[in-house]
Formats: structure tokens, C-alpha cells, sequence
């Protein structure tokens, strides 16, 4: 309890940027050193004989690792967001056992990516944009990356398990020595030997296999989940859980995919019909992304470093800190666009130029012209990218998935790739695809600025209700019955009454008041965390980070009140997270949607399509909590020991129940 209230102190009252400092940093340069990798190998092909052609080659291929960083990141990001919550629950069984599946299962990902690749792989880089020029070097590094492919993704899964176990320093540093690897063995590989592509390739998997060989290392002696044997064998339940949790992640991965593929196709057609070739606008292109991730990467080291801060004040309701921290955030996003965007428009050839000279293309000033008029027209409003990327992370901070996706697709899906489609075709020249960036960018300001300012504007001005004094109350070694129930079963009073018949404590709204007080957030927001939201978008909002923290502080605090003894639980998924306690006795209420809407009229004075409608809404939204913490489908009848037809009555019900209990030994109930 000491060390939770210290890091409630910590985010709920350290001057905010101090926090950023802390917090910031280390993600910023973790996200830059993995920036590296993408551009180490572009910057020494561009210098070297491969030049334009071989610029173009890696563009050709980059869709490849796009797609592999997808599985590895759903993985990898679902497994530290269901290690976190594995955490709070002090649930170490299932930690090791998620983690080791994930790893089983991204390696097979990465074995049958490169089955697939090369299987097909003519058609995919043709697909990818490659020409009669650039599909021979593409295939020739190509051929040397996929050998690696499983690697690559174990790599990137790891690293995220490795972040959310408590050594961010350890994941920086893995990729931090691959990518060391990586600029050493390019010049001496390329320069040296004159492997050309191949070579290039080599220095990448061998730094990939320095990272791996790393992570390695850090799997042996980990802090919060120990590996078995049997940690590998893939559990269905668990890993739906974990793809669930890193779904978002693989969706926005793949939009990048259809993006870089229909812009290669989209230049390499258009490119082909002016005196630039279908070469040189997809070897600039490439440059340009990769320049765009490290501008993109340092502010979204920034609010993703924030994450926790901003997640935490959302829950406790600390609005005026929230506020403040979106302010210094948007303050930093812009900051960093402008300087970049200076730089773009006043010295777009020193840019370009990082990446060599032409020497292999017809005419080397359609180059620079075309790597010119890049710079200063596709990255022009990257200021506006570097705010729609930090407000989409933020909104995913404050619990606001909705928002967060709507901010995360309209730039890239709704806006760019029509606008490369359809610009072509009005103009006829492969110059105004550029323009579909700042178009882009530019509508996609007007729907996240409207989203933000609703947002802002729709905080309390006044802080958090505090939650009433409640305690954990001492009882007797016993039964424990978990009591779940349909809206309008009357669950709660058929609990209380079962408890003064068993001289046990009672506990339904007093544990959200100790799940406040255990985790700092408010209670007003733990209340409602398996009410809030759509219901139809509820698993995406319980996977944001500040209803994560909520659920793991509740959980945490149901387990504690089932070590002290004998009880009554409603709600809360309690059968669930007692699941192995022994002694337990699960319980689920049930009742015809007529009568329970007669009930909710009676008690809560409501109209009939008012109380149906709250009967349904309930309901959907303690099932969608249910199933997105347990994996499971609430109300079946196999989950729990008893099941009631609530139209008995609640003295009824309670007597069945206690019944029940008292005609069933321990060793007769225990799991």
C-alpha cells in the first residue's frame, strides 16, 4: 500500500515538468535507436555505387518489415499491457504462461511470413513497387532479411515484454548495440567486400542478432515472470487476450502497409510518364520516410513516455493536471514540427543529400529537383502530422478509444489514400501526388481539433469526489460466494441479506472505495469502468492504460479481501479473479427481461422504455467487462456453482443460496 501512495504522490503531485523529464526521456531515445535501423542502411546504400536504384530497392522492401512489426507489435504490446495487468493481480501463473505462448507464437509468425515471402515473392515486390530496375536488388536483400525474419520479430515482441517488466534501460540498450552493429558492419560490408544489397542485408540481420542474442540474456533473469518449459505451449485464452489487447496496434500497422504500397505503386505508374522515371520518386520517397519516423518518433516518445502520468490523473480526476500536461505536450509536438519544418523548407538538399548522391540514374538533376520539391511540399505541414499523432496516443491515455481511432485513420485511410488516387488522375503528373500530404494533414487537423476541444472542454473544473472511509473487515476462515447477476435481479440485496444470515462480511459499491484508495484514482472513475463507453466499443475502451490500472487496483483489492477470510462478493467479476482460491463459492442471478424491467420501474421510478433500456445497456456492459478481463462469456451456466431464476424473490434467493452453502463441505466446492 506504502509503495502504490508513493507513486500516487508521484503522478498525481510532482510538478508536471519534471515528470515529463523523467518519463519522456527514456522512451525518446528507445524509439530513436530503433529509428536507426531504419535509416543506417538507407544513408550507406545511398553513398555507395547502389545509389538511387538501391534507395528505391529498400523503399521496395520497407512494407515487408512494416508487416512483420505489425504481428510483432499486436504481440508484443498485448503481452506488456496483459503483464501489467498480471501485476496488479500478483497472477504470475498466467504471466509466464502468456508471455511463453507469445513467444511460440511469434516465431511461427515469423517462419511462415518468410515461407509466404518467398514463395511469392516476384509478385510482392512487383505489388510493393518495384521496377525492371530496382526488383533485382529489392530480391537480393530481400532474400537476406526474410533468412532472419523469425528473429526480427522476436525481437520486437521481446523488447515490449522486456519495457513493461520494469527494464526500459535493457530494451534501449539491446537495440541500441544491433544498431551499433548495424553502422559498423554497413561501410565494411558495402565499402569493404563490395557486397553491395546483400551486404547491406547482412549488417542488418547480424545486428538484429546481436539484439536478440540480448533479450536473450535479459529472459534468464527476469524480474516479475519466470519461463518453464510448459510456459511454451500455446493457451488459447490467454493469447486471445493478449491479440485483443495489441489489436489497435496491428490495424494502425497495416494502414501504414496500404499507404506505403499505394503510394509506390501510385509514383512508380505517374513517376514513369514524366522525365523523373518510376525510380527516383520512390527512391526520395523512402528517404522521406524514413526522415518522417525520426521527426514523428520524437514526439511520440514524448506522450507515450506521458502515458502513465496522463493516465493516472485522468483516473483520479485531477482535471486541471490533465489539461496541463496536453497543453505542455502540444507545446513540445509543435516545437519539434516547426524546427524540422524550417529545416526542410530552407535546407531540403542537406536532407536529401544525407542519403548520397545520384550517380545511377539518367539525369542526376531530376533528383534533386524531385527529392527538392519532396521536402518542402509533402513534409510542409509536418507540424500538424507530429499534434494528429500525439492527440490520437493522448486520447488512447484518457480512456477515449474512439477518438483515438478516429484520429488514428482519417489522416492516412480517409484522407491520403483517396488523395493519391484520385490527384493523379485530375492533374496527369506525379508532382501533385505530393500534395495529398498537407491536404491530408490539413483535414485531418479540422476532425482532431474538433475532437480535442470537445474533449477539453468537456473536464470537470472541480477535482475528485474523495472516496468514504471503508476498511477491509476482519472474518473468519470460511466460504467466500461471488454473487454476479443481470441488471434488475436485485443481486445486491439477496447478497446483503445472505451475508447477515451467515454472520459474514458484505462488500459490492465498498470495494471500488478500497480500489481508490490502493490505486489513487477516483472513485467515481473505478465505478464506472464496467459501465462506461458504447457498449459495442467497450473491449477497445478496457484495453486503454487508465481503465487497465483501474481494473488491476480492484482486483488487487478483491483478493486482499478474500485472504482475510469468509465473505460475501458482488459483482466485479470476483469469480474470476478468485479463480484457484479455494473455497469459493460462484454464484450468477438471473430473471426474464420482463420482470426485471417491472423491477427497475418499481425501484428507480422509471418509465418502461427507459428501465428496458438501462435492463439492456447493463447487462451489454457487464458482459463486455466480463469477457475482456476473463476471456470468458458471463452468464453461463457452467462458470459458476449455483445458478438462480431471480423471480423467486430475494428473501427466497438468499435462502436457496445460504442452503447452498451450508450443505456443501470444502473439499466438496474448492476449484
Amino acid at each position: 500500500m506504502a509503495k502504490n501512495q508513493n507513486k500516487s504522490f508521484l503522478l498525481g503531485e510532482e510538478k508536471i515538468n519534471r515528470l515529463m523529464l523523467k518519463f519522456s526521456l527514456p522512451c525518446i531515445m528507445s524509439l530513436l535507436v530503433g529509428s536507426l535501423y531504419n535509416i543506417v542502411d538507407q544513408i550507406f546504400i545511398g553513398n555507395s555505387e547502389l545509389s538511387t536504384l538501391g534507395n528505391a530497392a529498400t523503399g521496395v522492401v520497407f512494407p515487408v518489415f512494416i508487416i512483420a512489426q505489425a504481428f510483432a507489435w499486436c504481440l508484443g504490446d498485448g503481452c506488456a499491457a496483459y503483464l501489467n495487468i498480471c501485476q496488479g493481480k500478483n497472477d504470475y501463473e498466467n504471466a509466464h504462461k502468456a508471455i511463453g505462448a507469445s513467444i511460440t507464437v511469434a516465431a511461427l509468425s515469423g517462419v511462415l511470413m518468410m515461407a509466404v515471402v518467398y514463395a511469392f515473392k516476384a509478385p510482392i515486390l512487383t505489388l510493393f513497387g518495384a521496377s525492371e530496375n530496382t526488383v533485382g536488388l529489392a530480391a537480393q536483400y530481400l532474400d537476406v532479411v526474410l533468412l532472419m525474419m523469425p528473429v526480427f520479430i522476436l525481437c520486437n515482441m521481446m523488447n515490449s515484454v522486456i519495457r513493461a517488466d520494469g527494464s526500459p534501460a535493457w530494451a534501449m540498450l539491446s537495440m541500441l548495440l544491433g544498431a551499433i552493429v548495424n553502422i559498423i558492419l554497413d561501410p565494411v560490408f558495402i565499402f569493404g567486400l563490395h557486397l553491395g544489397m546483400t551486404g547491406a542485408a547482412l549488417a542488418t540481420v547480424i545486428g538484429q542478432a546481436a539484439t536478440f542474442v540480448m533479450t536473450l540474456v535479459y529472459f534468464r533473469n527476469t524480474k516479475t515472470f519466470k519461463l518453464t518449459k510448459r510456459s511454451f505451449k500455446p493457451e488459447l485464452r490467454s493469447l486471445k487476450s493478449i491479440v485483443c489487447l495489441g489489436f489497435s496496434t496491428f490495424v494502425t500497422q497495416l494502414a501504414i502497409v496500404v499507404v506505403a504500397i499505394i503510394s509506390n505503386v501510385q509514383l512508380a505508374k505517374y513517376g514513369a510518364m514524366t522525365k523523373f522515371g518510376a525510380d527516383i520518386p520512390i527512391a526520395i520517397i523512402g528517404i522521406q520516410s524514413k526522415v518522417f519516423t525520426i521527426v514523428i518518433n520524437l514526439v511520440v516518445g514524448i506522450v507515450l513516455g506521458c502515458q502513465p502520468i496522463i493516465s493516472f490523473n485522468m483516473g483520479a480526476k485531477k482535471y486541471d493536471r490533465v489539461k496541463e500536461l496536453y497543453k505542455k505536450i502540444v507545446l513540445s509536438a509543435l516545437i519539434i514540427g516547426a524546427s524540422f519544418t524550417a529545416i526542410f523548407q530552407l535546407a531540403p538538399e542537406l536532407v536529401i543529400g544525407m542519403f548520397g548522391t545520384p550517380s545511377n540514374v539518367p539525369n542526376p538533376e531530376d533528383y534533386w529537383e524531385f527529392g527538392i520539391m519532396t521536402m518542402k511540399i509533402f513534409m510542409s505541414l509536418i507540424s500538424i502530422s507530429c499534434l494528429i499523432k500525439v492527440n490520437s496516443i493522448f486520447f488512447q491515455a484518457v480512456g477515449k478509444p474512439v477518438q483515438a481511432a478516429v484520429t488514428s485513420v482519417v489522416r492516412e485511410l480517409l484522407c491520403f489514400v483517396p488523395l493519391i488516387i484520385i490527384l493523379p488522375l485530375v492533374t496527369g503528373g506525379v508532382e501533385s501526388i505530393l500534395f495529398a500530404a498537407p491536404i491530408s494533414d490539413f483535414i485531418a487537423m479540422i476532425v482532431t481539433a474538433t475532437l480535442s476541444v470537445s474533449f477539453i472542454k468537456s473536464l470537470q473544473k472541480t477535482e475528485s469526489t474523495e472516496a468514504p472511509s471503508v476498511s477491509i473487515m476482519p472474518s473468519k476462515k470460511g466460504v467466500i460466494v461471488t454473487v454476479s447477476r443481470q441488471h434488475g435481479t436485485s443481486g445486491k440485496q439477496i447478497g446483503k441479506i445472505l451475508a447477515e444470515k451467515l454472520s459474514i462480511p458484505f462488500y459490492c459499491k465498498e470495494m471500488t472505495a478500497l480500489a481508490a484508495e490502493e490505486s489513487g484514482l477516483s472513485l467515481e472513475f473505478i465505478d464506472d469502468i464496467n459501465i462506461d463507453s458504447p457498449a459495442i466499443l467497450q473491449g477497445l475502451y478496457h484495453s486503454t492504460e487508465v481503465v487497465q490500472r483501474a481494473i488491476a487496483a480492484q482486483n488487487a483489492v478483491i483478493k486482499k479481501i478474500a485472504n482475510e477470510g469468509s465473505c460475501v462478493i458482488v459483482g466485479r467479476a470476483a469469480d474470476h479473479v478468485l479463480d484457484g482460491y479455494e473455497n469459493v463459492i460462484n454464484v450468477f442471478i438471473h430473471a426474464p427481461e420482463e420482470y426485471r424491467i417491472k423491477r427497475i420501474m418499481e425501484s428507480y421510478g422509471e418509465d418502461y422504455d427507459t428501465a428496458r433500456k438501462d435492463v439492456r445497456h447493463s447487462d451489454e456492459a457487464r458482459a463486455s467487462y466480463y469477457k475482456s478481463i476473463s476471456g470468458m462469456v458471463w452468464g453461463e451456466a457452467h462458470n459458476y456453482h449455483l445458478v438462480i431464476d431471480g423471480q423467486i424473490g430475494v428473501e427466497a434467493s438468499a435462502d436457496v443460496i445460504y442452503s447452498y452453502v451450508s450443505s456443501h463441505s470444502k473439499s466438496e466446492i474448492a476449484h
